[in-house]
C-alpha cells in the first residue's frame, strides 16, 4: 500500500492558557482531523492507481525530412530526437499538468548547396542511374521513373539533363521489334519465370517511354523555343532535338504518332528557324530510310491532316518534303486521288486455273499438319518483323493516294505560296498519275495558265493582301512541264489507245511567252533568290527542291515540245521552223549564259529534225507566199518558212566563244559544213 504524506499542522492561533484545552477552536479543529482520518480509511489507493491509464512509451514520429548527400557520397536521413521532460514524474497520475513542450532538436542540419553543386550533384546520380540501366536494364526496371523525377526539378540545367540522359537510354535500351500490349488472354496464360520477367521489363519500358515521350510533347507545345537566358538552347528546343533525334533512331518503336504529331506541330507554323529546319530535315530522313512504308504512311497522312487543318497556308519547304519519298524510285502502280491500278488484275482466272491444276491430293492428317505449318510461319514472319511486298506496295499507293489529294486540293485553291511546289510535285510524280485523273488535272492546269494571261489572280491576291508575290510565269512554265510529263510518263502503245490528249493549248501559251521570257531581266534568278542575299537568313541552302532557275523551266518545256521521247518523236515541221526562228531571234536578248544553253538545245534539235528545217538557212528556198508573222499569237499561222535565219550571222560575232562555238555546230547541222 502507497504511503500517504503526514499532514502538515499549523498554529493558526495564538497558544491557549494551561488547562483551558477546551476552547471552541480546538475542539473545531480536532473533529475536522478525526473526520479526515475516518474518511482516508475507507480509501482504495491500490485499486484506483490500477484502474487509472498509463501513459504508454512514446512512438517515434515519421521523419518528413528529405535525404541529404555528404560529402562521402553518402546519401543519409536527417534524424531527430525529443528531450525527456522534466515534469514527468510519479505524481502525474494525482493529475499534474505538463509544464514544457517537447523540443526538436536536429542532429544532422541540411547545409546550404550552392546551384552549381546542386548540378553536379544531379549529374553523378543521374550517370550512376544510367550506367545502372545500361549493364542491366531488366534488373533495374525502376530507375526509368527515378529518371523521370528529375525532368520535374525546377532548375532548367537538370531538365536538360534529365531530358538528354532519357534519350541516350531509350536509344540504347529500345529492342528492334515493337511491344504489343498484353491482353487479357496473355495475361491468364502460365508463362515460365523468364517470360515474365522479360513482360515485366517490357510493360515498364513501354511506360516509362510513354512519360517521357508526353514530357518532350508538353515542352515542345509551351511555345519557348530559341535561346534560354543562359545563352544555351531553351527547353523546347531540346524537347524537339529529342522528339527528332528518338524518330530518326528508332521509327519502328511504340508512340511513334506522337513524335511525328510533335514535329508537326513545329511544321505547322510559317516561321522558318532552326528548330523548323531541324523538324523538315528529319522527316525528309524518315521518307528516306523507311523499308517497309508504314512510317511514311503515318508522316505522310498526320502532314495532310495539318495542311488541311490551317487551311494549307503553311511554308512551302514543308510540302517539298513529299519529293523525298521512296515511291518516287520504287512504286509501279499508278494511281489517283481515289483508284489504284493494280498490275495483274485481269489474270486471275487463268492464276487461278493453273493452281487448281498443280494441287496435290493430300490426307486429312497431312492437311492438319499443313496448316500449323502455315500459322507457325506466320508467326514466324510477324515475329522478324518482315514485311511482304505486297502489303509494302499497298502502303507506298495509300501514300500516294494522300500525296495527290493535297496535291489538288492546293491546285484548286491556287494558294499563291505553294504552286511552284505543287506543279514540281505533280510533275515528279507524273509516270505514277492513273489516266482517270488526267483529264481533271489538265483542265486544272489550262485554268491556271488562262488566269495567268489575263492576270485574274494578281486583281484576286491584291484584294485579299496577301504578303507572298506569285510568279505566275513560273507557274506556267510548270503547268507546261506537268502537262508533257503526263504523257511522257504513259505507256506509248496504251497511251496512243486509250488517250486523246490535246496539249496544243499548251504549245500555243509557250510560243506567246517566248520573247516575254527572253526580255525578262531576272530569267538567271530562282523563286528563292534575291538581288542581294540574307547572310543571316536561318532557312537551308542545301534544299535542291525547286530552285531552278526561269532558264532551265523554259529548256525543260522546249525540250518538252520540241524534242519528246523516241517513242513520241512525231513532231510537225511547222512546229519546229516556228519554235527555231523564235528561238533564234530571242537569243539575240538572252544573258551569256542563258544563251549559250538556249544554242546547245538548238544544236541537239536541228541535229534531229535537220531535214525539216533546212529552208530556214537558204534564202532561195522558200514556201508558200506572204511573210512571216513574228508577233503572231498562233504557230500554225506564223508562216515560219517565209523567213530565214538572219540571227545566225549576228550570232556567229557573239562576244562569247561559247556562242559562236555553239553557232558553227548549228550550221554544220543544217548545211553540212565544216
Amino acid at each position: 500500500m502507497a504511503r500517504i504524506p503526514a499532514v502538515k499542522r499549523r498554529r493558526l492561533t495564538p497558544p491557549v492558557a494551561d488547562g483551558d484545552d477546551s476552547s471552541p477552536s480546538t475542539l473545531e479543529h480536532e473533529t475536522k482531523t478525526n473526520a479526515f482520518f475516518k474518511q482516508a480509511s475507507g480509501w482504495n489507493l491500490e485499486q484506483d492507481y490500477e484502474s487509472r491509464p498509463r501513459k504508454g512509451s512514446k512512438k517515434e514520429k515519421e521523419s518528413t525530412r528529405l535525404p541529404i548527400k555528404t560529402s562521402d557520397g553518402l546519401i543519409q536521413q536527417v534524424d531527430f530526437f525529443e528531450e525527456a521532460r522534466d515534469d514527468e514524474s510519479d505524481l502525474e497520475w494525482l493529475g499534474a499538468e505538463e509544464s514544457e513542450e517537447a523540443v526538436e532538436v536536429e542532429v544532422v542540419k541540411n547545409p546550404k548547396v550552392s546551384m552549381r553543386q546542386q548540378i553536379l550533384q544531379a549529374q553523378e546520380e543521374m550517370a550512376r542511374i544510367a550506367l545502372m540501366l545500361n549493364e542491366d536494364p531488366e534488373e533495374n526496371v525502376g530507375a526509368f521513373k527515378t529518371l523521370a523525377q528529375f525532368g520535374q526539378w525546377e532548375n532548367t540545367t537538370i531538365k536538360k539533363l534529365a531530358l538528354a540522359t532519357q534519350l541516350a537510354i531509350y536509344k540504347d535500351v529500345i529492342p528492334g521489334y515493337r511491344i504489343r500490349p498484353l491482353s487479357e488472354e496473355d495475361m491468364e496464360v502460365k508463362v515460365s519465370k523468364e517470360v515474365r520477367k522479360l513482360r515485366a521489363y517490357e510493360q515498364a519500358l513501354v511506360g516509362g517511354y510513354q512519360i517521357y515521350i508526353r514530357e518532350l510533347a508538353k515542352l515542345a507545345q509551351s511555345g519557348k523555343g530559341g535561346l534560354s537566358r543562359d545563352g544555351g538552347p531553351s527547353l523546347g528546343s531540346v524537347a524537339i532535338s529529342c522528339a527528332c533525334a528518338l524518330l530518326t533512331a528508332v521509327p519502328h518503336f511504340n508512340f511513334r504518332g506522337d513524335l511525328l504529331k510533335i514535329l508537326v506541330g513545329k511544321l505547322s507554323n510559317r516561321k522558318v528557324d532552326a528548330d523548323f529546319v531541324r523538324c523538315r530535315e528529319t522527316i525528309e530522313t524518315l521518307f528516306q530510310n523507311d523499308d517497309d512504308g508504314t512510317p511514311s504512311l503515318d508522316a505522310v497522312s498526320i502532314l495532310t491532316k495539318m495542311m488541311k487543318a490551317r487551311g494549307y497556308r503553311i511554308d512551302e519547304s514543308v510540302l517539298n518534303t513529299f519529293l523525298h519519298l521512296r515511291l518516287l524510285s520504287e512504286f509501279s502502280w499508278k494511281a489517283s486521288t481515289n483508284h489504284i491500278d493494280k498490275p495483274g488484275n485481269g489474270d486471275g482466272g487463268f492464276e487461278g486455273r493453273k493452281l487448281k491444276e498443280k494441287r496435290v491430293f493430300r490426307t486429312k492428317k497431312e492437311r492438319k499438319l499443313m496448316k500449323e505449318r502455315r500459322v507457325i510461319e506466320k508467326e514466324m514472319k510477324q515475329a522478324d518483323a518482315t514485311v511482304s511486298n505486297e502489303e509494302k506496295d499497298r502502303m507506298q499507293a495509300e501514300t500516294l493516294k494522300l500525296v495527290f489529294v493535297t496535291y489538288f486540293r492546293i491546285l484548286k485553291m491556287r494558294s499563291p505560296n505553294l504552286m511552284g511546289a505543287v506543279l514540281e510535285g505533280l510533275a515528279r510524280y507524273a509516270h505514277l498519275i492513273n489516266q482517270d485523273f488526267f483529264g481533271d488535272l489538265l483542265e486544272a492546269l489550262k485554268d491556271l495558265i488562262g488566269h495567268a494571261e489575263t492576270g485574274d489572280d494578281i486583281e484576286e491576291q491584291q484584294e485579299k493582301d496577301d504578303e507572298t508575290t506569285r510568279n505566275l510565269t513560273r507557274e506556267a512554265l510548270l503547268c507546261i512541264i506537268t502537262a508533257f510529263a503526263l504523257l511522257e510518263g504513259q505507256d506509248a502503245a496504251k497511251a496512243q489507245a486509250t488517250l486523246s490528249l490535246d496539249l496544243s493549248f499548251f504549245i500555243t501559251h509557250l510560243y506567246r511567252t517566248l520573247h516575254a521570257l527572253s526580255l525578262n531581266p531576272d530569267i538567271e534568278l530562282s523563286a528563292k533568290s534575291l538581288h542581294l542575299p540574307d547572310p543571316n537568313s536561318p532557312a537551308s541552302t542545301n534544299n535542291k527542291v525547286n530552285i531552278q532557275t526561269t532558264t532551265v523551266l523554259l529548256l525543260r518545256s522546249l525540250s518538252s515540245v520540241l524534242a519528246p521521247p523516241l517513242a513520241a518523236r512525231a513532231v510537225p515541221p511547222l512546229r519546229i521552223a516556228a519554235f527555231t526562228k523564235q528561238l533564234m531571234t530571242s537569243s539575240l536578248h538572252l544573258p551569256e549564259k542563258s544563251c549559250i544553253a538556249m544554242i546547245g538545245l538548238l544544236g541537239r534539235i536541228t541535229k534531229t529534225h535537220k531535214k525539216k528545217i533546212a529552208a530556214l538557212w537558204n534564202t532561195e528556198e522558200r514556201r508558200g507566199d506572204g511573210v512571216f508573222h513574228a508577233l503572231g499569237g498562233e504557230v500554225e499561222g506564223s508562216n515560219p518558212f517565209a523567213a530565214t535565219v538572219w540571227e545566225g550571222e549576228m550570232l556567229r560575232k557573239h562576244f562569247s566563244p561559247a556562242v559562236r562555238d555553239g553557232m558553227k555546230i548549228i550550221e554544220k547541222n543544217v548545211l553540212g559544213l565544216r
